[in-house]
């Protein structure tokens, strides 16, 4: 089977409905963010702070080009679609599903902006983040679900039934 890639802003529910998924379909599970940090040894909010959001950036396009996933369910960073090359391998390789969540809710997740490692420029809301960031999820998707009011248990229901 293909891979199933999981894009979408943080705090969508990337990891948690990937693990639950991957369990679901008898696949792995990668999470993106957590293979940065073991490369980096290194917590993602200090390599945005130490390096710089731009760097980060180049980072995880550079982490994820360079990693194979076979019949895997890949968490992606939700700064993973500025990485054009990046996407373009994890689309070679599977099905790119965007779990879209409303920035309403999207706030209520996010406890923990500063800690997280969240590539945005300081002074940035998740409003403005996700203005930003919508039309690249949009363009990489192959498959939208709405998990906006969701438990993560729906979400993979829901990305089964496309899938």
């Amino acid at each position: 089977m293909k891979n199933i890639i999981l894009i979408g802003m943080p705090g969508a529910g990337k990891s948690t409905i990937g693990v639950l998924l991957a369990k679901s379909m008898l696949m792995d599970f990668a999470d993106t963010d957590l293979i940065i940090q073991k490369k980096h040894s290194s917590a993602l909010c200090k390599i945005i702070k130490e390096r710089g959001i731009n760097e980060f950036l180049k980072i995880e396009n550079d982490v994820i080009c360079h990693s194979e996933f076979h019949n895997c369910v890949v968490a992606t960073g939700g700064s993973a679609v500025y990485g054009e090359e990046a996407m373009k391998k994890l689309k070679e390789s599977g099905v790119a599903v965007y779990l879209k969540v409303e920035p309403q809710e999207l706030e209520k997740r996010i406890n923990n902006i500063h800690t997280r490692g969240i590539a945005m420029k300081d002074g940035t809301t998740i409003a403005e983040l996700y203005a930003e960031r919508a039309p690249l999820y949009e363009k990489y998707a192959d498959i939208t679900v709405n998990c906006t009011g969701l438990s993560p248990e729906e979400c993979v229901d829901e990305i089964t039934k496309k899938i």
